[in-house]
């Protein structure tokens, strides 16, 4: 016998023909949408990168696009302050900070999330609540820390007479080595991997660095790369507590030479050099962020509200 296929009306063909027009204008004004609004975001930069082709009258009568591509004001924008010197103090400050962060953070984050440790609940608690206080109400107990570090800065042993890590690399590195929001994210990451490899390795005799490192790190390699450009990224854009914790020039990191442009000798913004600068400055940001996006995403949604 031949199976017969029920008849559809010609009323129920026009509704699903209805319904799937719907479905494609929906999707083309999503689109659209989104299409518009990531043009949107992009618009500052593309005049970030006009503008530092311009000369300064050009950027007063305020046109779209340059008359000629002024090449050189990246070269003099150099040569008003020592750039080189700010570009390397932030790779130091973000290497420095970042590969430690790398290690403690997620091991934190492993430990929470696999080991049986005693008052876990209440640890991820303390975590959660920590990542509701915004930064500047940690600066003055932070300086105050990092002023009475002992035998350090002139201190003595009980942290008194000196300036401690104030004004060096340990005052912008250490304090960075982890933090809340990347032992949450690695906590979050490692619930969703199967317990049954750790049992099994600890069957083995493996230890629990072992285990971390040879096992779940490997696995663990999207939220890796996911804390690493969060990291990156706020430790490149630092300004704030640069500008708290030191007061020399040779450690100062790159957003402090953005400052060398904000007034000039006429008192006027030099807004192409400024935007030149600001534009090398981006760059590295912009590469990184590429060349991890893949890792960065999965690290985010494997990182989600998990129990």
């Amino acid at each position: 016998m031949t199976a017969t296929l029920p008849k559809v009306s010609p009323r129920e063909v026009s509704r699903r023909a209805s319904v799937r027009r719907s479905g494609q204008l929906s999707r083309v004004l999503l689109y659209v949408l989104l299409g518009i609004g990531g043009f949107l975001m992009v618009v500052p930069f593309i005049w970030m990168i006009l503008t530092s082709f311009k000369t300064l009258n050009e950027v007063n009568s305020f046109s779209w696009l340059p008359k000629s591509l002024h090449w050189e004001n990246y070269v003099d924008a150099f040569n008003v302050a020592p750039f080189l010197m700010y570009f390397r103090n932030s790779l130091i400050v973000v290497v420095g900070q970042t590969i430690p962060l790398l290690v403690i953070a997620t091991a934190a984050g492993y430990a929470l999330a696999q080991l049986p440790i005693r008052g876990r609940s209440p640890i991820l608690t303390y975590f959660v609540v920590l990542l509701g206080v915004p930064f500047q109400v940690l600066i003055v107990p932070l300086f105050i820390v990092v002023r009475s570090i002992p035998l350090a800065g002139g201190n003595d042993i009980f942290g008194q007479g000196g300036t401690g890590w104030i004004d060096s690399w340990w005052a912008l590195i250490v304090p960075f080595v982890s933090a809340p929001l990347y032992v949450f994210l690695a906590r979050q990451f490692f619930v969703g991997l199967p317990t049954e490899l750790a049992d099994a390795a600890r069957v083995d005799g493996v230890s629990e660095i072992g285990i971390f490192f040879r096992i779940m790190a490997p696995l663990a390699k999207p939220a890796f790369i996911t804390i690493a450009l969060f990291n990156i990224e706020s430790a490149w854009n630092g300004f704030v507590w640069p500008l708290v914790a030191t007061s020399s020039e040779n450690i100062r990191p790159l957003q402090f030479g953005l400052a060398a442009f904000a007034q000039s000798s006429s008192g006027q913004p030099q807004w192409p050099f400024l935007m030149a600068i600001s534009a090398l400055a981006v760059l590295p940001m912009i590469l990184l962020f590429i060349l991890g996006q893949r890792y960065f995403i999965a690290g985010l949604a494997s990182s989600g509200l998990k129990g």
